[in-house]
């Protein structure tokens, strides 16, 4: 065999092992480190929008808490796919809402991550008698959470599907990389 050929088949087989080394980096990445996120659909207009993209954290669900109004990537068999959505209840809690007002055991409960001027346009857009529909109480077992998307009227979450359990809970926080010009972290308030 020539040097050229021996060259060749060198170029090929560097190529192919960097193929999959990269290959395996990746897949170690999306199943233990971070989770690729696409937005789609307004269900959590205005803290995430269409068509955006980034990555949530799966590390941070294996050593910190979920907490109250964390956003969380919950996979959804019912649909076979993953939604954004964001922790309304935590196992045990009874939670209901009556005139846009959240009640978690029975106390009242605020919401600071609702963008305001956006809840009241869509309450006079869509002539709606409150932003989020009265509901509940709904109480929660075990590992069970209550997951709600911030664009209440165009949601499909827990008041759809019921409670969600802990291990469909994939990850947690997002991180918007694309548009560039709308990069930000979306975090617990």
């Amino acid at each position: 065999m020539s040097l050229n050929k021996k060259r060749i088949w060198y170029e090929i087989f560097d190529f192919i092992k960097s193929v999959v080394i990269s290959l395996i980096i990746v897949f170690l990445m999306t199943q233990f480190v971070i989770k690729p996120i696409r937005v789609d659909g307004s269900s959590m207009y205005p803290t995430l929008k269409d068509r955006q993209v980034g990555f949530s954290n799966i590390i941070a669900l294996r050593f910190q808490e979920i907490e109250r109004f964390d956003v969380v990537i919950v996979f959804v068999p019912q649909t076979n796919e993953h939604l954004v959505k964001r922790v309304i209840g935590l196992p045990n809690d009874t939670i209901k809402f009556v005139d846009d007002v959240l009640f978690v055991n029975g106390y009242p409960v605020e919401q600071p991550f609702l963008d305001t001027e956006y809840v009241e346009s869509k309450i006079k857009e869509f002539n709606l008698p409150n932003f989020t529909l009265d509901f509940g109480p709904v109480t929660l077992g075990e590992n069970e959470y209550f997951l709600m998307g911030d664009n209440r009227p165009s949601s499909s979450d827990s008041r759809r599907f019921g409670p969600f359990r802990l291990s469909q809970i994939v990850s947690k926080d997002a991180y918007i990389i694309y548009p560039f010009n709308e990069m930000h972290l979306v975090i617990n308030p």
